[in-house]
């Protein structure tokens, strides 16, 4: 923006606001996206990660009892999140979803990139590797998506465009062709302006530009799955998740964070230490370059933080309170911290390496399919280092800054300094006037 490259962007904060904002642990789209939807944490809603090991077996029966919704099972987001909740397409009525992996309450018609021919045509972009076919896909879908608004009366509309993520993984965040994807973004938001200016609703609209996660260089990758092999384990993982008798489900998300699920032969979760013959494979872990924090959940309100060469500290919550209490050391560098509420959870963490991670850590560790390990790797780490079509060069996932926060742009100044992107949701429920639900995770900033 300040290079006059997104001329567009820049005067919605020149006329507007810009805040950057905290994300969701996985910071990784799907999970991701549940903040802006639903005003609630990924792990809140069921989606504990991009792959997950259903423990029930009643949601994810075959195969190997586990999601991947990389590829065809992402039509299963809509059905495994929490049915309580609503998305704000329920609510905000006529919406419109753009290649929005959460779609409930969206007719159809709706959805932009749910046919068959775009489904086709955005698999052979992916599997083949083929980048700058992602930016002809976000030319497309900002151009229909400018092409509905301009032609109907929505009260809501949620645009997803992938380039920028699919070129910072293949040529690096900040590379000429991830800056292309921008310029993409940033056509795209002019073109829904000038349509809006031209017919009069410019005054009364609000549009707002966000990001899911951030990203980060990645220069090694550690093979989670041929890691636990070498150490004599039996791997369940994607996409070959067909083990029965494996001894350990590797589920990874975007690449850097990833959830472990151990004694797979039990149907509810066990909490660390439970017994515990999994204390070797926790040190070997914490010993890896490559492992930046190990958590361990040890009860439905409270964890172990590891992270090599600076301890454990425990975290418990109960009630919105959050307390934090070193143990052998200092994992997330913020100090001894007792019964913080939630804004003072934020504040104690935001200017650390783990911004917001008292509360994203209680929000993930508290859901119950989420693993009896989490990682979050180290910089310039990832955890999958086959069957990418593109190798990696640089990826997200992790609860560093660097992926966690975010931006977000308002065309309008907000009542209260945005922090967190659960708050997203309900601040577009005020806007448009629609009362906001009361179990949500967020507050408005309206």
């Amino acid at each position: 923006m300040d290079s006059g490259r997104l001329p567009a962007l820049a005067a919605l904060r020149d006329e507007g606001y810009m805040a950057t904002i905290t994300s969701a642990f996985p910071s990784v789209t799907g999970p991701a996206y549940a903040p802006f939807l639903m005003g609630r944490y990924p792990g809140s809603v069921g989606l504990p990660g991009l792959r997950w090991f259903d423990r029930s077996r009643r949601i994810a029966r075959l195969p190997g009892h586990s999601r991947s919704y990389v590829g065809a099972e992402m039509r299963f987001v809509d059905r495994d999140i929490d049915r309580a909740s609503p998305t704000i397409f329920e609510l905000a009525k006529p919406s419109l979803g753009a290649l929005s992996v959460i779609g409930r309450g969206l007719r159809r018609r709706e959805r932009i990139g749910q046919s068959p021919i775009f489904v086709a045509r955005a698999a052979a972009t992916h599997f083949r590797g083929n980048v700058r076919g992602w930016l002809a896909i976000d030319e497309d879908v900002g151009a229909e998506a400018a092409r509905r608004l301009r032609t109907r009366r929505l009260k809501f509309a949620f645009i997803a465009m992938t380039g920028i993520d699919k070129t910072s993984h293949a040529q690096g965040h900040d590379s000429p062709i991830a800056g292309d994807a921008m310029r993409i973004v940033d056509d795209t938001v002019a073109q829904i302006r000038a349509d809006a200016e031209r017919d009069g609703r410019w005054k009364r609209m609000h549009l707002w530009v966000g990001s899911d996660h951030g990203h980060s260089r990645v220069r090694e990758h550690e093979d989670l799955v041929g890691l636990m092999t070498e150490w004599g384990y039996t791997t369940l993982a994607h996409p070959w998740a067909f083990n029965a008798s494996a001894d350990v489900a590797v589920m990874v998300s975007g690449n850097a964070m990833s959830h472990l699920y151990l004694d797979l032969e039990e149907t509810t979760r066990r909490w660390w230490p439970a017994g515990n013959r999994w204390n070797e494979l926790a040190e070997r872990l914490i010993d890896r370059e490559s492992v930046d924090l190990l958590i361990l959940p040890t009860g439905l309100q409270s964890c172990e933080v590891r992270a090599r060469g600076r301890g454990a500290a425990r975290l418990e919550w109960s009630e919105s309170k959050y307390s934090y209490h070193p143990i052998t050391g200092d994992p997330l560098g913020i100090g001894e911290q007792d019964q913080l509420t939630d804004v003072e959870a934020y504040e104690a963490t935001i200017e650390s390496d783990y911004p917001d991670a008292l509360v994203q850590l209680a929000h993930l560790v508290g859901s119950p399919r989420s693993g009896d390990m989490i990682l979050s790797a180290s910089r310039d780490w990832d955890y999958r280092a086959r069957y990418e079509p593109i190798p990696h060069v640089s990826s997200h996932g992790a609860l560093h800054r660097d992926h966690m926060l975010v931006p977000l742009l308002l065309n309008r100044q907000p009542k209260i300094i945005p922090r967190r992107t659960v708050d997203v949701m309900p601040s577009a429920l005020a806007a448009l006037g629609i009362p906001v639900p009361k179990n949500l995770d967020g507050v408005s900033f309206f």
